[in-house]
């Protein structure tokens, strides 16, 4: 599962149209939890991008270590950490790519996953608040991982949940009825996503260049048979 984020160079007016971008964009080429991220909520009726801890936080977590950053599919209704928010607290994080690792031989390398023609995506989130007096709270919120599709199972076993642009309102609204939220938790479309290796250096969160997006390899991407 994914723990670094891409977010670099989106034009966000072209993927939501209707966002009011109350917060700018925070952008990093390798983004690491617990440290703020952007994400798209419905807020009175109008979609805004606003600032989140990344890693849910409700207010009976003690170790903020123990926040997690991901929160997998098959769990939502399931665990109560997850349950409520899922319920009404939805969001998206707006990325360009995320990176995934390989597991090898005494190591493990990293991979970019973004879309085969580079463009944005919409990963789908729960978020909480955390009042820390009457008046002040921290919103927090975690990725929802789904289990990876056929194309890129040989890298992973899971990825984050990717929202097309046309749900999206679907998501976000807290009055859409679970059975219509469990059917968008789903792999994402073979033909969507690629990967593409890249330098060791993304390791170190501290490694902030754009360097992290170069490919050190050929993308790995879903291959159309051709018919004969």
């Amino acid at each position: 599962m994914t723990g670094r984020l891409h977010v670099q160079r989106l034009t966000l007016s072209r993927l939501v149209p209707s966002l009011n971008d109350a917060e700018p964009l925070i952008e990093s080429p390798n983004l690491a939890p617990r440290q703020p991220i952007s994400a798209i909520r419905l807020e009175q009726g109008r979609l805004r991008l606003q600032s989140l801890f990344w890693g849910l936080t409700p207010p009976w977590l003690k170790v903020l270590d123990h926040a997690p950053h991901c929160a997998r599919a098959e769990t939502l209704g399931k665990r109560a950490m997850f349950n409520e928010a899922f319920s009404a607290r939805r969001c998206v994080i707006p990325v360009s790519g995320f990176y995934i690792w390989k597991e090898q031989f005494r190591s493990k390398q990293p991979y970019l996953v973004t879309q085969v023609n580079r463009g944005p995506l919409l990963l789908g989130a729960l978020w909480c608040r955390y009042h820390t007096t009457l008046t002040s709270f921290t919103d927090s919120t975690a990725l929802i991982s789904v289990p990876a599709n056929a194309c890129l199972s040989s890298l992973t076993d899971r990825l984050p949940v990717v929202i097309a642009p046309e749900a999206l309102s679907r998501w976000l609204d807290p009055t859409t009825e679970l059975s219509a939220l469990n059917q968008l938790l789903m792999p994402a479309p073979l033909e969507l996503l690629g990967a593409f290796p890249v330098s060791k250096h993304v390791n170190n969160p501290a490694y902030q260049s754009s360097s992290c997006a170069h490919p050190v390899g050929p993308m790995l991407r879903w291959a159309v048979p051709q018919e004969p």
